[in-house]
């Protein structure tokens, strides 16, 4: 496992580096090298405890791959969705639940990935025509539910609409409001959105 992967729980990054052979720091989060899935289990607890404030990095002795064992413990949620740009390059976002965020949602049974991402921004935000450019980048983040934790990979790509269609918030999704945002309007999203969105915007 050489790519790293970065993901968010309450907010705070868990990234993983790969094995001690692979895997050097990126930043500043401290490094914790985990043997087997007991200790991975154990900082994995920690952090949800609200230990490890910041985020930590996880790096696997050689023979565990820690990421391959964090996958086994959650159910693998697939999403997709879009950062979509209008003629004037301004950001199409949406309000959701009191914070800023970019329309996305689950990949349908059988659905491809690209068709899903433009389907959800369709749907959520009222818009007909939409444009894929080109895939961006994935994220991560792991939740709750009926007792059980998922790890949720979201699937980004570039697209353009048309500020002239009506935008539309899709009310039964949570969304608020769905708007064209300039660049100003975008360092405001910036400061009340999720952690896991960041590197997207950016």
């Amino acid at each position: 496992m050489l790519q790293k992967y970065d993901v968010y729980i309450g907010g705070k990054p868990l990234r993983f580096l790969g094995d001690t052979l692979t895997g050097s720091p990126a930043d500043d989060l401290p490094v914790i090298d985990v043997r087997d899935k007991r200790e991975l289990r154990e900082v994995v607890a920690r952090f949800n405890d609200g230990g490890l404030e910041g985020g930590v990095q996880v790096r696997s002795a050689k023979g565990f791959d820690a990421w391959e064992a964090f996958q086994a413990d959650h159910v693998l949620v697939i999403a997709a969705g879009g950062l979509v740009l209008d003629e004037e390059d301004r950001l199409l976002g949406i309000r959701r639940l009191g914070k800023w965020d970019l329309p996305k949602g689950k990949v349908e049974k059988g659905e491809e990935i690209p068709a899903a991402a433009v389907r959800e921004v369709q749907e959520e935000c009222g818009l007909k025509e939409v444009t894929l450019i080109k895939p961006l980048t994935s994220t991560w983040h792991t939740y709750e539910r009926k007792g059980r934790q998922h790890l949720k990979r979201t699937d980004w790509f570039l697209m353009r609409a048309s500020a002239k269609e009506r935008l539309t918030a899709q009310t039964e999704e949570d969304i608020e409001e769905v708007l064209w945002l300039d660049d100003m309007g975008i360092r405001m999203m910036e400061k009340d959105t999720y952690p896991s969105l960041l590197p997207v915007l950016a």
